[in-house]
């Protein structure tokens, strides 16, 4: 699933082709992904202007003047510009042309698995962070507000493994599992430490782990797994530089033990043993 590193990507990517622009054609060619799509925008968005794209954790936010388009990845999808007319492929799910009055463009959602998300939330519904959807997400791990103090204060209670309160997303958004286990290890904290167990100065280890390695991520273009690739067709390279993650039974970067692999939760979750206590 692409995680929070792959979405900014992707915001980053396709952010000049949408803001300021105008809606000129919406397409759904299915009834819905993980839910039905707003068969109302199909025609009230158009001459609508996208005012921004924004992000919460994984959640993309196209912007209007009316509301927010909220579309989510899923498991195995992406988001492409392309130019109209261009051919389309099985599971090209979703079509948004856009113009700036001299030159239109298609963003075009891709989802193999259709574990996507195409949704509305309209201004007059109230404050958009309070969508079902949006508003049990955690602080954003790239910004101010996330620090050690908020970690160890947030899970003086929580005696389940820290690795396992991190994918929670509750306390910090969008630290998915490929990026809780590269901290973790960057952090020297075994994944199955309880999170009420790690003092304040372990966490701020972690927090600057986490923030390090997300920031690395975007810069690398995210992570190729699967179906993931950027908006201009690339595919992210950080794979090539993991430290635990899937690399069971391979010698540890750091001391050479192997690493090991084991399930928290019915996810992979990959450490060393002897770098993490």
């Amino acid at each position: 699933m692409p995680e929070l590193p792959e979405v900014e990507v992707t915001r980053r990517g396709v952010a000049p082709h949408l803001e300021g622009r105008i809606v000129e054609q919406l397409v759904f060619r299915r009834e819905g992904l993980r839910w039905p799509f707003p068969a109302h925008l199909v025609q009230s968005l158009v001459g609508q202007r996208i005012t921004q794209v924004g992000r919460r954790g994984k959640y993309l936010l196209i912007g209007f003047d009316s509301g927010t388009l909220i579309i989510h990845l899923g498991m195995s999808g992406h988001l492409r510009v392309l130019p109209p007319g261009t051919e389309l492929k099985k599971h090209d799910h979703v079509d948004l042309v856009v113009s700036d009055g001299a030159q239109s463009q298609v963003l075009r959602l891709h989802d193999p698995r259709r574990f996507g998300a195409v949704l509305w939330h309209a201004n007059d519904e109230g404050d958009l962070h309070q969508h079902v959807l949006l508003r049990g997400l955690g602080v954003e791990p790239l910004e101010a507000s996330f620090s050690a103090a908020l970690l160890h204060k947030a899970t003086r209670k929580r005696s389940a493994p820290i690795k396992q309160v991190l994918l929670a997303g509750d306390i910090v958004v969008g630290v998915g599992n490929i990026y809780a286990c590269e901290s973790l290890f960057k952090a020297g904290i075994s994944p199955k430490t309880p999170a009420s167990r790690i003092s304040r100065a372990r966490y701020e280890k972690l927090a600057l782990a986490i923030r390090e390695i997300l920031a690395d991520a975007i810069v690398q273009g995210g992570s190729t797994l699967r179906d993931f690739i950027a908006v201009n067709g690339q595919s992210g390279y950080f794979q090539q530089t993991y430290f635990v993650y899937d690399r069971a039974g391979v010698p540890c970067r750091n001391c050479g033990a192997p690493v090991r692999q084991i399930k928290q939760g019915q996810r992979s979750t990959f450490y060393c043993a002897t770098c993490q206590r």
